[in-house]
């Protein structure tokens, strides 16, 4: 018997293939499924099911792909109703392979057809995936639906957990969703994987006994969500297309969308243009110099969450890179998310195509222009991270919420704003957008946000 877990960082989520005498399972798998296959095929095994625990949120299926592509049985909760043909799993049927027996356990909470899949051999429990339903010291939201079913799921889930901490200690608990999920609850505990044992000592969710305090509990201080959710659960229920190409032609400045030149001095002119410019090169490039109309969001782990966040969901992309900077893992990301849109990558030769950029200060520099005539702070963390680190005065607007509510009114365009998150990530960010409108721009870059002061 063999685990194998596929991590992807940005999205805080795992996908799994267990595998035993030659027969595997494919959990949960996200669009990008040559990584699962191809480590199907090193191990020489059968992909026999490939089982999905919920519509997912936060990605695109590779479910139906998979299943096809090896012929294996594709397995959903009997709730999802999707449109292609499939497997539903009933609670507490059984569906077995020779030795080997998935048990579906109907787990709503999540979203309301939510199934965990429990795996026996020769009989005996020895692991279950759990997707979006008991996770590592937490559990999964129940508020992704909308606020007018919240409440409801939040009841749901509180049984669910319960259901799966009766299954034997010793069962090894395989969640989908994890750290860094905003499918997540809490941030859990750091660990990927854990057993039902551990869960049961450990989980602070299980020690809530009654639901409505649960609901409570889970509701409190309610998480963003990202807005390109609300296109992959209809997209899940369709199906999901394979994988684009993932090459991506060049362009110079000449074939950008609106002219052969983009002066430093127009910086609204690909505004409202349909084509969304995106900035991956690191901010430390960045600050010398944006496209103008461009919004930076440099290429790391979370790029694909960010761009589907902020930018129009499915308008076209053109990707603004470094000379050598290589673009397929952006593609992949926003693929991964459904966004299918990227028409090229543009790589400026100089700084004669580039419009202002922003400053990157550390926390003295920064801290000094705090105390200067005129300054203004822009605080883009979420208010869960407000509530524990505070900076009175400074004007606060979750990064995201910068593209749906606009600039703030509060800052003054005649005066640079300072801009401050966590590690400097969202704030240069944010930086792009607000010299994208006009304004300038000096970011709190790395650590030190506990030191900030505003007195």
């Amino acid at each position: 018997m063999e685990l194998v877990s596929f991590r992807t960082p940005g999205l805080g989520d795992q996908s799994y293939l267990f595998t035993h005498e030659g027969k595997a399972i494919l959990v949960d798998p996200q669009r990008d499924i040559d990584r699962f296959l191809d480590a199907a095929a090193q191990r020489d095994v059968d992909v026999r099911f490939v089982l999905e625990t919920h519509l997912h949120n936060d990605y695109v299926s590779g479910g139906p792909q998979a299943a096809r592509r090896t012929g294996a049985e594709l397995v959903l909760p009997a709730g999802a109703a999707p449109t292609y043909r499939h497997t539903p799993a009933f609670h507490l049927e059984d569906i077995k392979a020779d030795n080997l027996t998935l048990r579906p356990v109907h787990t709503p909470g999540h979203t309301p057809e939510h199934t965990s899949y429990l795996v026996l051999i020769d009989g005996e429990p020895v692991a279950v995936f759990s997707g979006g339903s008991l996770l590592v010291a937490s559990a999964g939201r129940p508020d992704l639906l909308g606020p007018d079913r919240a409440r409801t799921l939040a009841r749901l889930q509180h049984g669910s957990l319960h259901r799966l901490a009766g299954l034997p200690r010793a069962v090894a608990l395989y969640p989908t969703h994890g750290e860094g999920s905003f499918c997540a609850t809490t941030t859990g505990a750091g660990r990927r994987t854990s057993t039902i044992g551990d869960e049961v000592d450990d989980n602070p969710l299980l020690g809530i006994a009654d639901p409505e305090d649960f609901a409570d509990r889970l509701l409190a201080d309610p998480m963003p969500i990202p807005t390109f959710y609300q296109y992959l659960g209809p997209a899940n229920i369709r199906g999901g297309k394979p994988m684009p190409t993932i090459a991506v032609p060049e362009v110079t400045a000449a074939e950008l969308p609106t002219a052969a030149e983009l002066p430093a001095d127009d910086a609204t002119r690909l505004v409202d243009d349909a084509t969304q410019l995106v900035d991956v090169r690191p901010r430390h490039v960045q600050a010398g110099g944006l496209v103008p109309g461009s919004v930076g969001i440099t290429l790391t782990d979370d790029f694909g969450s960010w761009a589907g966040w902020l930018l129009p969901y499915g308008a076209p992309i053109v990707l603004v890179a470094e000379p050598e900077q290589d673009v397929t893992e952006a593609v992949v990301q926003l693929a991964r998310i459904g966004v299918d849109a990227v028409r090229a990558v543009y790589r400026p030769a100089s700084a004669d195509h580039l419009g202002p950029g922003y400053e990157l200060l550390d926390l003295a520099a920064f801290q000094q222009r705090l105390a200067g005539p005129d300054a203004q702070l822009l605080d883009v963390r979420m208010p869960t991270e407000r509530a524990k680190v505070s900076w009175p005065g400074a004007v606060e607007r979750f990064l995201a919420d910068l593209v749906t509510d606009g600039i703030p009114a509060e800052l003054d365009p005649r005066h640079p704003v300072l801009v401050a998150c966590g590690s400097g990530r969202r704030a240069a960010i944010a930086a792009s957008l607000l010299v994208r409108a006009g304004y300038r721009a000096a970011v709190l870059d790395g650590a030190g946000v506990a030191d900030l002061t505003t007195d």
